[in-house]
């Protein structure tokens, strides 16, 4: 019994430096956790993230870290080497089993640390076009321009081109008009510009473009493109007031819009 205690004094006096070492590295990464999980917590809050997300990424930081911390100083002791492969292999089966979710998961994060669009604003992605309602760390909510509720997955949405309709400041509006052969250019380009200048929000930088670019049998082809400031109006609208405003025009002048002509044959 006496060469028992004697043995166990001897190895845990051997031990203490090993024990130090260990209680060091563990508390160093307490210290560490914490701070970085208070940077990336600052630098979300900077960035406007959601409360959950940020909450969610700096416990996943604290954690992360202080696991580190406690294999490390575990591995003063004994040979974790084992025991982390075996966690590994539980680990990539769960993984494996739930990819989609994880891969999910991983697109909401960076979506919401990116922020290519906010709730509220107006995009166009994976074919669909609306106004962006939620955005969940799993999947993007968005409501269509015929009404329909689409709930897209944040793989997809990460994975699509995005176009952000809210955030451009400007937007150009094109149309193109046909003309009959004797219609005078000049004429129907003052027209047009006329009807331009009266549309709410028309930017005159860059100015209007007013080109033919066609010759067809039986019209001139004629293209039309402006800019307008989209606080103001929308791409659709403004077209709208620029053709009624030109049908008006062109019926007090006499100016016709010519129709297809098709010549028939007939055998007797």
């Amino acid at each position: 019994m006496e060469n028992y205690w004697n043995q166990f004094i001897e190895n845990f006096i051997r031990g203490i430096p090993n024990l130090l070492t260990a209680l060091v590295i563990f508390i160093v990464s307490l210290y560490l956790a914490r701070f970085l999980s208070n940077i990336l917590r600052r630098v979300l809050h900077s960035r406007k993230a959601p409360e959950g997300v940020t909450h969610l990424l700096g416990q996943l930081t604290l954690w992360t870290v202080i696991l580190i911390g406690m294999i490390t100083a575990l591995q003063r002791f004994f040979d974790v080497t084992a025991f982390l492969a075996g966690l590994g292999i539980v680990g990539f089966t769960i993984a494996f089993a739930l990819q989609d979710v994880i891969k999910n998961f991983a697109s909401g994060i960076i979506l919401l640390l990116q922020q290519p669009f906010h709730v509220g604003e107006s995009i166009e992605l994976a074919g669909f076009e609306g106004t962006v309602l939620a955005i969940d760390l799993r999947t993007t909510e968005i409501r269509a321009s015929d009404g329909r509720i689409v709930i897209l997955p944040n793989a997809s949405v990460l994975a699509s081109p995005i176009v952000n309709h809210t955030r451009a400041s400007q937007r150009r509006v094109d149309l193109s008009l046909n003309l009959s052969h004797g219609t005078d250019p000049n004429t129907v380009r003052q027209i047009i510009l006329d009807a331009i200048e009266e549309v709410p929000g028309y930017v005159r930088k860059p100015e209007p473009v007013i080109v033919f670019d066609n010759l067809t049998s039986s019209a001139l082809v004629l293209t039309v493109n402006f800019w307008i400031d989209v606080p103001e109006n929308n791409p659709a609208q403004a077209k709208d007031t620029v053709l009624l405003k030109v049908k008006s025009a062109f019926d007090r002048q006499g100016i016709e819009i010519p129709h297809p002509v098709q010549a028939v044959y007939s055998k007797s």
